[in-house]
């Protein structure tokens, strides 16, 4: 739905708005007029049922005027004596329009000093619930939301199992498109697992659907930054095809607020030239500088002679190595006992069991609880994910021989973007140089540039794209070149072996930008391994996520307001008792 379109949907619904309630304005003292000029009648009608004139505005605010609407139906037929719970439900599923039969077919007086207060304690709960949401939903729809890390893209920058506060403010907040939808959630429905949203998913019917006519179009509001490099940032993923996070079923086509939200380092901004040079980000021709906060891993290679132990490697926090057990036997009660905690085992030409495991290892007390005898492989190389500091300490080890970066070569091909081998033989460790366009550049088309620009041309900005031979159509005319409508950037995770980003799919459309993490409220470790698991990271806790040098935890400070805060109140009570 475009803003002309919009505007005349709004037009709609005051004409419905006049038709079904100009007798209700007649009869508590107003003219019918006013029940059809368009904000104007808003104010009229908040007049009408007692409630401030602020009421308004939240009507037309996406999303939460789904939660307003409602409640100023049933506000509007109490303010003519239908108090009934009968009449609550029947204009709340009648979606308002039980209003017409009480304007036409009902005698109704008008109530002028009715009183606001909830008739029971059960609907004083319902009151304040249903405001409560709808500040909730304000607020984490235009201010602040709650994220959490799933994935180990940041790792060690931000961790698996971080909880965030990100800003929607800082780049200004995206005003939702999606108008049917749940509030405070996002593409997902807890507990129920479906939906949360009304949007037809059909990629072959999804431009034509009546539900999705009923989408805004993307609008901003005015932030005080824009996305630069080395910023962290939330977006939703471009490529997201899936009904929920995370569960691979039919690919469906979603709305742009919809789609999984990711979070990764911005690397690339609209107009640079960007390439992966061994393993490196180099823009403009110039190795990228990172923020010193930016905890960046690679995969490395552990020689050593006298055996890589996986002591030497949990020194040093290492990750994502594997680690190899050997037992002389196993009884069906033991293999069981330890399938938790292993990726394979099998039996080598020796007779003995290789187990293998994560670098989690084998918990001592399940070793001890199966009696396991069990003997652990020092190997002459491992494979483990590092950052520059636990390479530069685990190169100190006496026992460590030489740590070398694993690079996958220039010119082999790893499943890059834009996944033409022949054209672009690029992977994640060499990779571009590739354009990242700005809204008004123009780019030269053809059959060897297309595959770079085809997406974004389609499916970012909507246009017909066909390559015929050596020919490029758009909308059914030959091209030669194409003029961007909007900025595009490259995301990049810190985990740079262990990320899929935009060296995978491609560019981020402006319009995808959610917002910017600023604060780390809390923060888990073994995130994954069940909530009886988890165990706070103190030193992360309160801190912010930007800035320089090592993040300082605020959270005795938090705390301090907190008590301070109980102080005060009971002392005010305490204040208030006497002079009672």
């Amino acid at each position: 739905m475009d803003g002309t379109q919009w505007i005349i949907f709004i037009l709609i619904i005051q004409v419905i708005h006049f038709l079904g309630t100009w007798k209700l304005y007649v009869k508590a003292g107003r003219k019918a007029w006013e029940a059809a000029i368009p904000i104007y009648n808003g104010v009229v009608l908040m007049k009408i049922i007692n409630r401030p004139w602020w009421w308004v505005p939240l009507l037309f605010i996406p999303i939460i005027n789904l939660l307003m609407f409602p409640v100023v139906w049933v506000e509007t037929i109490r303010s003519f004596g239908k108090n009934k719970l009968l009449d609550t439900w029947a204009v709340i599923l009648t979606l308002g329009f039980y209003i017409y039969y009480i304007n036409y077919a009902e005698d109704v007086s008008y109530i002028e000093n009715r009183s606001l207060k909830p008739r029971t304690g059960l609907g004083e709960w319902v009151s304040s619930i249903v405001f409560a949401i709808v500040a909730a939903t304000f607020v984490h729809t235009y201010f602040i939301q709650p994220y959490v890390i799933p994935t180990g893209s940041l790792e060690r920058t931000l961790r698996i199992g971080d909880f965030l506060f990100v800003s929607k403010f800082h780049y200004g907040a995206r005003v939702p498109m999606t108008t049917l939808a749940a509030p405070m959630v996002h593409d997902t429905l807890p507990v129920v697992r479906k939906r949360s949203y009304l949007a037809d998913v059909n990629p072959e019917t999804y431009k034509t659907s009546w539900i999705n006519k009923l989408q805004l179009p993307y609008m901003r509001l005015p932030g005080f930054n824009t996305v630069k490099k080395n910023d962290i940032v939330v977006f939703s993923l471009p490529s997201d095809t899936l009904y929920q996070f995370f569960r691979a079923e039919k690919a469906v086509k979603k709305p742009i607020d919809k789609k999984s939200n990711y979070v990764k380092r911005c690397v690339g901004t609209p107009g640079d030239s960007l390439s992966v040079i061994d393993g490196f980000v180099h823009v403009n021709g110039t190795k990228l500088k990172l923020s010193d906060r930016a905890k960046v891993m690679y995969f490395y290679t552990i020689y050593s002679k006298k055996g890589v132990s996986t002591r030497a490697l949990e020194a040093v926090d290492a990750a994502d190595y594997t680690r190899k057990y050997f037992a002389n036997s196993l009884s069906e009660a033991q293999a069981n006992g330890l399938s938790p905690y292993i990726r394979g085992a099998y039996k080598n030409p020796k007779g003995q069991i290789e187990i293998i495991t994560d670098e989690k290892g084998i918990p001592t007390e399940v070793i001890r609880q199966l009696r396991l005898s069990l003997s652990e492989e020092r190997p002459l190389s491992r494979l483990a994910n590092m950052t520059d500091e636990m390479v530069t300490e685990l190169r100190n080890n006496q026992e460590i021989d030489s740590v070398v970066r694993t690079n996958e070569p220039k010119g082999k091909y790893g499943g890059s973007f834009p996944q033409k081998p022949n054209l672009y033989p690029w992977n994640n460790d060499n990779f571009g140089p590739i354009y990242l366009p700005e809204a008004g550049s123009t780019v030269e088309i053809n059959h060897l540039t297309i595959p770079l620009y085809k997406k974004i041309i389609r499916d970012y900005e909507n246009n017909d794209v066909q390559v015929t031979g050596q020919k490029v159509f758009i909308n059914g005319q030959e091209a030669n070149s194409y003029t961007f409508k909007q900025d595009y950037y490259w995301m990049m995770g810190d985990n740079r072996d262990s990320s899929e980003d935009s060296r995978t799919w491609g560019y981020v459309p402006a319009n995808h930008i959610v917002g910017k993490p600023v604060f780390l409220w809390m923060s888990f470790d073994n995130f994954k391994d069940g909530f009886f698991n988890w165990r706070p990271r103190w030193e992360r806790i309160f801190t912010t996520v930007g800035g320089s040098g090592e993040p300082v935890s605020y959270r005795w400070y938090f705390v301090a307001v907190v008590l301070g805060l109980f102080v005060l109140d009971f002392v005010n009570k305490r204040r208030k008792k006497k002079s009672d």
